[in-house]
């Protein structure tokens, strides 16, 4: 059984840290289950079964963020897939705290790259609240130290790219409170100016889009251009016979 310390402010949200845990995801499912609202930041320093996306595992390696903001939106569950062009904003404003701006890019739908290569990994999950509202588990793992051992893809980590000033990466704590601060800018602006102005800020840093592109999803691999997005954050891909795609899941890939 794993040990919490004590819930601990960061900015106007509350943080549980465990020394290690299953899964921080996992446990902000448990604690939405039996009511927990948020906003929760749960972290961990060791995860034994980190998860990403399509039920890929998830490597914590020492020194770098593992975590998980567990809130509750009064949104439709289309209306908050959105949180993932929410979250690559707030990660990649983390990154740009420490390393040139001129390296972060953004991939659909919420992989933040530096130069080229993957630093962070994100794996939302959602369910419905006892008040009919919608709880999302935002789970952020940061590369802030050290790279994965074993990647799918070219991975990196914010120690390889400082900015000039710097010598060292952001501890786990200290980037959590940096990023919590990012993550409070981007809800505001999503909830305060919608939708549009949360994509349009994320085509700014994004990376291929007007560019060739490959979509693999379930069934199928498509090639086209990525034309951009649509207004629900799906991906516009115009295949090669003239006909246009809307990805709305799957992993893409852009030439470099």
């Amino acid at each position: 059984m794993s040990l919490a310390g004590p819930a601990i402010p960061v900015s106007a949200f509350q943080v549980l840290a465990f020394e290690e845990i299953d899964s921080t995801n996992a446990e902000a499912r448990r604690r939405a289950e039996v009511g927990e609202p948020g906003p929760l930041w749960i972290t961990a320093a060791r995860q034994t079964a980190g998860r990403g996306r399509r039920g890929r595992s998830w490597e914590t390696g020492a020194g770098n963020l593992a975590a998980t903001l567990l809130i509750t939106l009064d949104k439709s569950p289309s209306d908050a897939s959105l949180s993932a062009f929410v979250t690559a904003l707030a990660v990649s404003d983390l990154a740009i705290d420490y390393v040139p701006e001129a390296l972060v890019k953004l991939k659909w739908p919420n992989d933040v790259m530096i130069d080229g290569r993957k630093v962070s990994g994100v794996l939302i999950e959602s369910g419905k609240a006892a008040d009919g509202r919608l709880w999302l588990a935002i789970g952020v793992g940061v590369n802030l130290r050290t790279p994965p051992v074993e990647s799918e893809r070219p991975a990196t980590a914010l120690f390889g790219h400082l900015n000039p000033a710097l010598t060292e990466p952001p501890t786990p704590a200290q980037a959590l409170v940096r990023l919590s601060l990012h993550f409070q800018h981007w809800l505001a602006v999503w909830d305060g100016q919608g939708t549009a102005a949360v994509l349009a800020a994320w085509t700014a840093r994004a990376e291929g889009l007007g560019g060739p592109c490959t979509a693999r999803l379930d069934q199928e691999t498509l090639e086209g251009v990525a034309e951009g997005l649509d207004p629900d954050g799906a991906l516009r891909l115009r295949l090669q016979d003239g006909s246009l795609r809307r990805i709305t899941a799957g992993d893409v890939f852009f030439p470099h």
